[in-house]
């Protein structure tokens, strides 16, 4: 399956360095509040585990970030196979170019999981397993070879238990993500790329844990050196950065205080990129009035 293909852009996705800290995502928080009652739906249907529909959806879908799961509603990874005669979208994951199934909405992508798990043989031997097993769930799919991660049962298990996703298995627990849940940082979107702002005392280390995205990705992400000090208010971004501004943006003047690099923030250009766009070198410093080219 789609396991490492996540985008952010899960931010999608994306590829996502999954730690399993034990610092909640509310990125992953937002994913469960939002799709919890149709893993819900989907196990009183199937008897499938809301807890393992939920993980994989997170896991997969990258918390619905990725590309897959952004442009083709696809939150499980699914290929197309040879019995599947709907839409379908091409992307690279064990091999370049593979056929993955394309789906109207995120509620179709549930229920295909659900009719996926439940017409395969090889899944079979899962529906004789207790619905609030989510461990032998989670090493049964494995086993079954839903995923070539060594390490799959073992995200998903994390991810169940950091979240209490086995909460949702049982009518005692299903209230619990209707509470709100504080965290460090409110991720936002702007230029179809999320990102944070950041405060001082934040870290690459503090934002990769909150995130869980490596370091070395928050670096190439924001255009920064390894010994960076985030100042409070900078823009962080948590997916990769376009080559051009999005529409309707296409000349930006230069005001007091801004520079190329705070100018590439605020349109979620890589700064490279700006520099090339206006045909400067890395030397030039824009002056208050400049006109830059966008896109």
């Amino acid at each position: 399956m789609h396991t490492r293909k996540l985008v952010v852009t899960l931010f999608c996705l994306m590829s996502f360095t999954l730690s399993f800290s034990q610092t909640r995502n509310k990125l992953y928080e937002d994913y469960i509040r939002k799709y919890k009652e149709m893993a819900i739906e989907q196990m009183e249907r199937y008897r499938i585990p809301a807890s393992i529909t939920m993980a994989q959806g997170l896991l997969e879908s990258g918390a619905g970030r990725s590309e897959l799961a952004r442009k083709s509603n696809n939150h499980f990874g699914i290929k197309c196979g040879g019995n599947w005669t709907g839409r379908t979208t091409y992307h690279d994951d064990d091999r370049r170019g593979e056929c993955f199934r394309a789906y109207k909405s995120v509620r179709e992508s549930y229920e295909d999981h659900s009719r996926f798990l439940t017409t395969r043989g090889r899944y079979s031997f899962l529906f004789k397993l207790s619905s609030t097993d989510y461990k032998g769930w989670a090493r049964g799919l494995k086993k079954a070879g839903y995923a070539t991660n060594p390490r799959y049962a073992d995200q998903l298990i994390s991810i169940i238990e950091l979240y209490d996703l086995d909460e949702l298995d049982t009518k005692k627990g299903r209230k619990r993500y209707d509470k709100p849940v504080q965290f460090v940082h409110q991720p936002y979107k702007a230029n179809d790329l999320l990102y944070i702002i950041a405060r001082a005392g934040d870290t690459f280390e503090s934002i990769s844990n909150e995130f869980e995205i490596s370091e070395r990705k928050i670096r190439i992400y924001n255009d920064l050196y390894k010994g960076y000090r985030f100042k409070d208010g900078d823009i962080v971004y948590l997916e990769k950065k376009h080559k051009r501004a999005q529409k309707p943006h296409i000349i930006h003047r230069v005001k007091e205080g801004e520079s190329m690099y705070s100018i590439a923030q605020m349109y979620g250009i890589r700064l490279k990129n700006l520099y090339k766009l206006n045909k400067k070198d890395e030397d030039y410093s824009p002056r208050v009035g400049d006109y830059l080219r966008l896109r």
